[in-house]
């Protein structure tokens, strides 16, 4: 949408207020606080963050603004305050927005203070959260009916998209936002929406391999935020869920949050990207140390199964693993590459055993409200790490660059006064 679409629905004299508060409903400041980043300091998020007051962001049609009371912090904001793999502010300049700054933020609970022309089914006062799925209504993809997650137009709230999570005021698409759990804080609220939706359309998104009752999942990062999201909904389904993790602390938390066992990827070491075919001895080293880790998995699992699905992100050291021990006619399914972007397939098991290497990035509509409504009920836990003030944002960011953040997700509070508060 074209800015020049979008009017003020700041209220005329209204003042800014402090981070652990909102004004009164109906009171829209003209400016906020915000965390943001800016691309003379691109680089480590310690630094690439920064406070800063500025404009409440305006409202076009179908637009909502919410007053952001808790916000999830993901790794997609490690890479927008790097610049890196893709620089977002040059990005959307380029589309014709003039802000020359990012506030990040892809997740978040809160309030709607206002809704645009033609929202319908918003009310201002409804406690909400928000799914991540940004994408242009007449887009020619989306208007054939095909899934808008896979539309030219689609884009991730507050990491492809200005004004996210990270200010005291976010806009949003109508159609993202959701009723907030009622037994869920605003932090918890807050943790969770993004890798829970990501997670359930990599395990419920791909016809022909989607997950079932009594399915075999390997789940990479089984400790973290996305990883406790899937060994959830996996256990959920009444599958099993082996973890993969970095030592036992963390296995013991994946166990905790749904799986049935863990691989410390500490006692293996063939990976990243395997000797090349006609390197004999490489190629069996290689294949010892694969079979190694096989052989454990067929342990924890009680029988020689091989898993239905692998559930992946690390990308660059995993996949020729995970694609050598997907069972025939089973799934590889990855939405990230934090270990890097460029990985190998051995393509005689892949297509000789005719297995599925599938990209998955985001979630539609219809995903994110199962997804939410399986947090309503309880099914799933947020698994909220840990809680952060807002002036943490930038370490918080730097410390997840690190991969110290592995323990479930983690929130800051922005509106909320203090933990603990907005359950019902």
């Amino acid at each position: 949408m074209n800015d020049e679409e979008r009017t003020s629905v700041a209220t005329p004299g209204a003042e800014p207020v402090p981070i652990g508060q909102l004004p009164p409903l109906g009171v829209v400041p003209a400016r906020m606080h915000a965390q943001v980043v800016r691309q003379d300091r691109f680089g480590d998020p310690a630094d690439a963050f920064r406070p800063e007051l500025v404009d409440t962001p305006r409202l076009g049609p179908g637009e909502v603004l919410i007053g952001v009371m808790a916000a999830g912090i993901n790794y997609n904001n490690v890479w927008a305050a790097r610049g890196y793999p893709v620089d977002q502010i040059a990005t959307r300049q380029k589309r014709g927005e003039p802000e020359d700054f990012h506030i990040g933020g892809s997740d978040a609970s809160g309030i709607v203070y206002a809704v645009g022309a033609g929202v319908t089914g918003v009310e201002i006062g409804q406690h909400v959260i928000v799914h991540p799925g940004v994408w242009d209504e007449q887009d020619p993809w989306i208007a054939a009916g095909r899934d808008p997650m896979i539309a030219p137009s689609a884009k991730i709230w507050g990491y492809d998209t200005n004004y996210g999570a990270f200010g005291q005021f976010a806009r949003v698409q109508a159609h993202q936002v959701l009723p907030k759990a009622e037994h869920l804080s605003w932090e918890e609220a807050a943790a969770p929406t993004l890798v829970g939706t990501t997670a359930y359309r990599m395990l419920y998104g791909w016809a022909g391999n989607t997950l079932q009752d009594g399915d075999l999942v390997l789940v990479w990062g089984g400790s973290g935020g996305l990883g406790t999201q899937a060994c959830q909904m996996v256990r959920a389904a009444g599958g099993r869920a082996v973890a993969v993790v970095s030592d036992d602390e963390r296995g013991a938390f994946a166990m905790k949050h749904g799986a049935i066992g863990y691989l410390n990827r500490r006692e293996f070491g063939h990976w990243g990207v395997p000797p090349l075919v006609d390197d004999a001895a490489g190629q069996k080293e290689w294949t010892k140390g694969a079979r190694a880790f096989g052989k454990k998995l067929w342990e924890i699992a009680g029988s020689r199964e091989d898993p239905a699905i692998v559930f992946e992100h690390p990308g660059g050291a995993t996949i020729p693993t995970s694609i050598f021990l997907c069972r025939p006619g089973g799934m590889v399914v990855i939405c990230a590459g934090t270990t890097g972007f460029d990985a190998m397939v051995d393509l005689r098991y892949h297509w000789t055993r005719q297995k599925r290497l599938q990209g998955s990035h985001g979630t539609n509509d219809e995903q994110a409200v199962a997804y939410n409504d399986l947090v309503r009920a309880g099914t799933i836990d947020p698994v909220l790490g840990r809680t952060v003030p807002f002036a943490e944002v930038p370490v918080a960011h730097a410390a997840m660059g690190r991969g110290e953040d592995v323990f479930g997700n983690v929130s800051v509070l922005i509106g909320a006064a203090a933990p603990g508060q907005g359950r019902a």
